[in-house]
């Protein structure tokens, strides 16, 4: 086997050396999310919606309505801090994005190498997730995004790395915790949690069930002595208390410890994530068409000179993410064919956090909730291009692919590099871009 063959034993490598690649990965990213951030010097896009609101947490006495109340405060409560600590001004707003956006990477990172047991996959999908255009403006504006898919990530690796332990107790409940703190960002991160819940259901009811395969081997995703002392009292703990308390004390400096106040923020959260009493709006979306990166949304277009635009769009890198279709397809026959852990793993934490938004009755939805999903379909790709008989050369030929991809996009990504509108005639494939 090619790459896919390193041995087990890389899981064992020092925890220093892990370390090292990690804080490289995040000094460097760093750097390079801060490149230009400031730039628009002014409120855009959902920005005017959440720095208000974390405004509004560093009055000595907040007057009137909790402002932005259809959302958890954790991720406000992080752009609040930033403002503090920054000031009242763009790198205030925005500095805790691109923070978070390199901490998602170290996530990415942490969990292909927990699935794939190789460094070099591991550095391929940080790549690929930091080039699939998403995450890079995600991680430039202040919105709340990139906070629940930075914890999201942290607890998918977590997870996947308890998953191949013999006692995954500990690893789950980090888990929990991130996953905790990730729906306290926003109540998307739910779809994670409920992921890995789903994932340990099945699991322990096919135990139950004193299910084995006829021709069982250890790379199945199922095995019958599969996590021999975890019980339901641990599962409890990792998934649910642990949680709730992360996510019930990211309130307290809102609202102290005053119950009712705790049940109507709730009410209210649920309310909004569940009303389809809501008005249109121009770059609104179906869940059923994100993977296809057929409607954009943009943040910012507005003129910066002669025939100079200020442009950032959220898009998706085409030369990453449509790919990453035929991808899931090898995954699933692998799934299905050879029942791969592997695949089993990418599979469920590509369709997890992005079919749950299928279940919402609400009918508003936009291209950038897909964003945890594309971002796991880094592990999806990196998985097929290195399966048994793939020549090791092309991972990095598709890295290097998705790399001129992410280039061309920079002008309509920065809005300090801008574009003519030649650039952007050229870059819009399709109608639905615009």
């Amino acid at each position: 086997m090619i790459i896919a063959s390193e041995s087990p034993s890389v899981l064992r490598r020092p925890v220093a050396h892990t370390a090292i690649v990690a804080t490289i990965i995040f000094v460097v990213a760093h750097v390079v999310l801060l490149l230009g951030i400031t730039t628009p010097d002014k409120l855009y896009f959902d920005e005017v919606h959440y720095v208000p609101a974390a405004r509004q947490m560093l009055l000595p006495v907040v007057e009137g309505p909790i402002l932005n109340p259809m959302h958890p405060p954790l991720a406000k409560e992080i752009i609040a801090l930033s403002i503090k600590a920054f000031g009242d001004v763009p790198l205030g707003w925005r500095y805790p994005a691109a923070l978070f956006g390199a901490l998602a990477l170290v996530a990415v990172y942490l969990g292909a190498l927990a699935l794939f047991a190789s460094q070099e996959r591991a550095i391929a999908a940080v790549l690929l997730g930091f080039f699939n255009q998403m995450l890079f403006v995600q991680s430039r504006i202040a919105m709340l995004d990139i906070f629940a898919l930075a914890f999201c990530l942290f607890a998918i690796a977590a997870f996947i790395h308890g998953f191949r332990q013999k006692r995954p107790q500990s690893a789950f409940a980090l888990t929990g915790l991130a996953a905790g703190l990730a729906i306290a960002c926003k109540w998307s991160g739910l779809f994670v949690l409920a992921t890995c819940i789903a994932i340990v259901a099945v699991i322990s009811l096919m135990q139950g069930w004193r299910t084995r395969f006829a021709d069982a081997n250890a790379e199945d995703w199922y095995r019958p002595d599969l996590w021999p002392d975890f019980r339901l009292s641990h599962f409890v703990v990792c998934f649910v208390l642990i949680p709730s308390a992360v996510y019930l004390a990211s309130f307290v400096p809102l609202y102290g410890f005053s119950f009712a106040d705790l049940i109507e923020a709730q009410r209210r959260i649920f309310a909004d994530n569940t009303t389809t009493a809501i008005a249109g709006h121009t770059y609104m979306s179906a869940w059923p068409s994100w993977p296809f990166l057929m409607r954009p949304v943009w943040y910012l277009f507005e003129k910066a000179g002669d025939d100079r635009f200020a442009a950032v769009v959220f898009l998706g890198n085409p030369l990453i993410l449509w790919p990453a279709l035929i991808a899931l397809i090898v995954a699933l026959r692998d799934w299905i064919v050879t029942r791969s852990r592997d695949a089993f793993l990418v599979l469920a934490f590509y369709l997890g956090p992005y079919l749950a938004w299928a279940l919402l009755p609400r009918t508003l939805g936009f291209i950038y909730y897909y964003l945890p999903a594309a971002t796991t379909a880094s592990f999806v790709l990196v998985y097929a291009l290195t399966r048994k008989g793939a020549p090791r050369w092309l991972l990095w030929a598709f890295v290097a692919a998705g790399c001129a991809g992410f280039i061309a996009m920079l002008p309509i990504t920065i809005a300090a590099i801008g574009t003519s509108m030649a650039t952007f005639n050229r870059l819009m494939l399709f109608q639905s871009w615009i």
